[in-house]
């Protein structure tokens, strides 16, 4: 048996990639500690794992950030996507330390597991050694030789100039990335560590693992990538035994079904809910399924079409065989599970890395990338006319689903961090660890 410490960003979207790693883990026999926000603890301990709460980090509410980030309120796109990583990610570091520092104290562990935000891990790690990994449960951020910088939506080069443009992205991106590097420094002094100009990417991702969601396929099937690098597919919870189905559940019987979702952050459905509705009721051979991404929230705040069915949440495993197609805001975790089911998209990605998720997808020729989070109805209706007439989405969809289920997923995740905690990586505790 193995002790793992595994660090994920109190957020729905980071924690549940986490608990599937987790329970893939504690079924192996392994003792698992998740350290995040208090708020998961049940869906933590539904897994065998035990939380570690956040404590000198400041604790929030994902639904409302800007309560204990201000300077997050009123912000979108590129604003919010550079306040978000500094005020959140960065800043919050230092404390992250403090509370890890604090847990091994109590209990050492063999290896520790980061997701790729967590930045408090990752300055842990390079503080004290011993083996440490990332999992990477967003596109994956990695710097190479080949291609843009990630986050920018961009398909790699393919000609001379589309090259060239690539190599001077990647010169800049340092450049634009400085604002970053100052808060990391501070954060890093601010521990004992002394500052080492790095950036983002260079500090959250390990050099001796990293197991990321996804595929090659919807990394652009780079050849560049290390070779500590594995791809592992979809990061997903087994299935719970029963659900609770919505009382419309049997309208979807032998209907064409069409699910919208705008996932878990940023979820103002005037973005995306409103013009879908609008494009589509009157398609009355279609059942338009409607996610409001807030729990038990199963209405919107206006009347919708005949055709239209709302939920807060619904099962993906029972949902997802029957949909024909999905439009969505291009959260990685929702994506990845339509992908890993063979259904084409539609994406509206419109901030953070919702732009680079609808690129990435829209190269692999599984999806339609309306390039805006805030398309109109029109814009919506072509989209989804474009994805049922043409079968090359679908069959590209079901070629992406296919390499998603082949690579092994959270079992594979466990079994490489189990080779990364045996006892030649016996991490040694430095002082004040």
């Amino acid at each position: 048996m193995a002790r793992f410490l595994l660090s994920a960003m109190p957020f729905t979207g980071h924690i549940n990639p986490i608990r599937a790693v987790a329970s893939a883990l504690v079924a192996r026999g392994h003792d698992v500690r998740v350290y995040s926000g208090e708020a998961f603890r049940a869906p933590v301990e539904s897994t065998g794992a035990r939380l570690v709460p956040w404590h000198h980090a400041p604790d929030f509410d994902e639904s409302d950030l800007a309560a204990t980030f201000p300077r997050l309120l009123g912000k979108k796109g590129l604003s919010q996507l550079l306040i978000n990583v500094e005020e959140v990610f960065i800043n919050t570091s230092a404390a992250q330390v403090q509370d890890l520092r604090d847990e091994w104290v109590r209990e050492p562990w063999d290896a520790i597991a980061g997701d790729d935000v967590s930045i408090g891990a990752a300055l842990y790690a390079e503080q004290t050694g011993g083996p440490w990994a990332t999992i990477s449960i967003t596109p994956l951020n990695l710097a190479g030789r080949q291609g843009p910088p990630a986050g920018l939506g961009l398909w790699p080069g393919t000609n001379l100039f589309t090259k060239a443009r690539d190599a001077a992205l990647r010169a800049t991106a340092p450049l634009i990335a400085r604002p970053l590097v100052k808060a990391i420094a501070r954060s890093e002094e601010s521990i004992g560590l002394r500052p080492r100009g790095l950036t983002m990417e260079q500090i959250a991702f390990s050099r001796q693992l990293i197991v990321a969601s996804g595929s090659p396929l919807l990394d652009f099937e780079r050849t560049d990538r290390p070779d500590f690098l594995h791809f592992v597919g979809e990061l997903r919870m087994p299935p719970p035994t029963s659900v609770a189905l919505p009382a419309w559940w049997r309208d979807l019987e032998g209907r064409r079904v069409v699910h919208v979702t705008q996932g878990t952050q940023n979820i103002d459905p005037a973005d995306l809910i409103v013009p879908t509705l609008e494009a589509l009721a009157d398609r009355d051979d279609l059942l338009v399924v409607v996610a409001t991404g807030v729990p038990e929230d199963d209405e919107l705040p206006f009347p919708v079409p005949s055709n239209t069915r709302v939920a807060g949440f619904l099962p993906y495993t029972e949902l997802l065989p029957l949909v024909d197609v999905a439009l969505t805001n291009g959260g990685w975790g929702g994506t990845l599970a339509m992908l890993a089911h063979d259904i084409p998209l539609v994406i509206a990605g419109g901030d953070l890395d919702k732009p680079e998720i609808a690129s990435r997808v829209a190269w692999t020729g599984a999806a339609v990338n309306l390039k805006t989070g805030t398309p109109t109805a029109a814009q919506v209706a072509a989209g989804l006319d474009t994805v049922t007439t043409d079968p090359s989405y679908r069959d590209a969809a079901a070629r992406v689903g296919a390499q998603l289920r082949l690579l092994g997923g959270p079992a594979q995740a466990a079994e490489l961090l189990e080779q990364l905690a045996q006892p030649a990586h016996e991490p040694t505790p430095r002082s004040g660890a």
